[in-house]
């Protein structure tokens, strides 16, 4: 394994002559050699400005930066479900194929989802980026940017950490393309022309526009991200019904499940959120799946989270949302003024947590951020104006909004990280900029109007069940 170099040091080397604008440009890298001799680099970003990333990011992030894909303990099978081609890389270090890769891949992708069954710990996602006709849209570098965002917006939601990595486009081709475009071939759909479109650009790659979206500059590598997404996904009472059908139609649906609806409310948070559950209930397919009593605490939970999907939404123009939310539980009590928290691996709490009487809590994953940051994405957070409907914000999360916009007005440092860190082109960095000055003067005019209530502290508000609301000036982080 070589060591990390910062891509300065890289360019001075000229690595850099191969990349293209797809590729990050601020950051630490480490490179890994294909079984053709192509340095395959894996970057982890600079941190954004004001962030707040916990030991735990920079581990993972260096976790993912050693994997040697070409190692005999490490299987690569191609993403065979849902609508966009990916790559699911697993460690066999232990299990029944322990150090056999290749046996892996022979005998257990064509398992799909259940070949998780068959190795033991963490397993990754490599997601390149395909926007071709007859495929679901999928950029890659939205991870990066929704990771990097949430650390600044200090978001409650869980956004996973990302970081790009090269591949060998030979190898992958393959490797990887070959066998999910031969997988899918019954199945047909998004998945198989998503396989065939993949196979035709990593033969040619001057077919697939923009090119370097996906290939380096001599376009021996295709771009992608890594990372790992846990969870299960959220029924209708945080993806909502999607009964009206795809677009403009399930994102009405989304702003109509319970902690939505509180959400829109003009009452008190403690007022707001039985409205919201009673509103909702009038649908018959919510009210059949609230089995039992939601707890007041879950809720501000909820609202607290669909601001920030909204908001990074809204930044990012991310087309596929809706049905693509999912969550992991955990136990919450209090310890003095204190709260705390522990993963929920069982229905009941162990002895030594029961004693707090603890309460379970589902925690936001927003795993699914691949179709934000393109130009071409359609922003159903705006065309549905979600944030003039909200009533109830995060006072941090609205100061940290306003920062961001001033910052970027003025060119400041936070322009200049993103301007220099994602390999965005001109267009996608004005997007954001022209989005988030937008989403600032929604949330503005509201605040100035006395519409929004600066109430929204779930920690606060589950340590006495009650939140005070803040008065801010509006223009002022």
């Amino acid at each position: 394994m070589k060591p990390y170099m910062s891509l300065s040091a890289l360019t001075l080397l000229g690595i850099s002559g191969s990349l293209s604008a797809a590729a990050v440009t601020g950051g630490t890298v480490i490179t890994h050699p294909s079984p053709n001799k192509i340095e395959e680099r894996c970057v982890i970003l600079d941190k954004m400005p004001g962030g707040e990333y916990s030991s735990k990011d920079s581990k993972e992030e260096q976790a993912y930066c050693k994997i040697d894909l070409y190692r005999k303990s490490i299987a690569m099978c191609p993403k065979i479900w849902s609508t966009s081609p990916g790559t699911i890389i697993y460690q066999l270090y232990a299990g029944p194929y322990k150090g056999n890769a290749k046996k892996f891949e022979a005998s257990v992708c064509s398992k799909g989802k259940s070949a998780v069954n068959y190795t033991t710990g963490k397993h990754l996602k490599f997601k390149n980026t395909m926007n071709m006709k007859g495929t679901s849209g999928t950029f890659s570098t939205a991870s990066l940017l929704y990771y990097h965002f949430s650390r600044y917006f200090d978001t409650h939601i869980h956004v996973p950490v990302a970081v790009q990595r090269t591949m060998d486009n030979k190898e992958h081709s393959q490797r990887i393309t070959q066998r999910g475009a031969k997988l899918t071939s019954r199945k047909k759909g998004m998945i198989h022309e998503a396989w065939q479109d993949m196979k035709k650009a990593q033969q040619k790659p001057e077919l697939y526009k923009p090119t370097d979206e996906l290939f380096t500059k001599d376009r021996k590598q295709i771009y992608g991200v890594l990372l790992h997404s846990p969870g299960k996904r959220y029924g209708v009472l945080m993806n909502g019904t999607r009964k009206s059908g795809w677009g403009d139609g399930q994102n009405n649906d989304f702003q109509k499940t319970p902690p939505f609806l509180a959400l829109r409310s003009s009452q008190p948070l403690k007022k707001a959120i039985p409205e919201g559950i009673e509103e909702a209930e009038k649908d018959p397919l919510i009210k059949k799946a609230i089995k039992s009593e939601i707890s007041d605490q879950q809720m501000a939970y909820w609202m607290q989270d669909l601001t920030e999907i909204t908001l990074l939404d809204y930044i990012f123009s991310q087309q596929d949302r809706v049905g693509n939310i999912d969550f992991e539980e955990y136990w919450y009590w209090k310890k003095g003024s204190n709260i705390r928290k522990k993963h929920a691996r069982t229905k009941t709490p162990a002895k030594n947590l029961a004693k707090h009487k603890p309460l379970r809590i589902q925690e936001t994953f927003l795993n699914d951020n691949d179709a934000g940051g393109r130009k071409i994405y359609s922003n159903f957070t705006k065309k549905t104006k979600m944030l003039e409907k909200i009533r109830h914000f995060n006072p941090d999360t609205y100061r940290q909004l306003i920062r961001l916009d001033k910052d970027f007005s003025k060119k400041g440092k936070l322009y200049a990280y993103v301007k220099d860190s994602f390999g965005l082109s001109e267009q996608q960095l004005q997007q954001i900029v022209t989005n988030t000055n937008h989403a600032a003067a929604i949330l503005k005019g509201s605040c100035k109007e006395k519409k929004l209530r600066f109430d929204l502290d779930p920690d606060k508000f589950f340590a006495k069940k009650s939140s005070k609301e803040k008065r801010l000036n509006c223009e002022k982080p």
